[in-house]
């Protein structure tokens, strides 16, 4: 269980390298710095995200849940100013990389399910 916790944060780490070469303006210095940017956001994910979402859910339920998205990409554009060797040049940018970074990271997660 741990040995695939790790391989799929090797896996992220990739997707996000991938993600510096479809999404023009997301930029990463190199496979650590990816591993560190995946690691920072899983944290944000799990600890501000879900206060953010409680925070804004009646824009939440008016959009029906597609605000979820701009949470998404603020996240993603929050880590990137937190971090150097990680970087997003404007909002769009952002979003989109959170889109393409959580459609494969559920692909990941898919495949986990599938395994058991």
């Amino acid at each position: 269980m741990c040995l695939f916790a790790i391989l799929r944060w090797v896996i992220n780490a990739l997707f996000l390298i991938t993600i510096t070469y479809t999404v023009p303006g997301v930029q990463v210095s190199g496979f650590y710095y990816a591993l560190l940017v995946v690691a920072v956001l899983g944290l944000v994910n799990a600890l501000i995200r879900p206060i953010i979402v409680v925070l804004t859910l009646p824009i939440n339920i008016l959009t029906l849940g597609l605000f979820t998205l701009i949470i998404n990409g603020l996240m993603f554009w929050m880590v990137a100013s937190i971090l150097e060797g990680f970087s997003v040049t404007n909002f769009w940018a952002a979003f989109f990389g959170a889109l393409v970074y959580a459609l494969l990271s559920m692909l990941v997660s898919y495949l986990d399910s599938s395994k058991k």
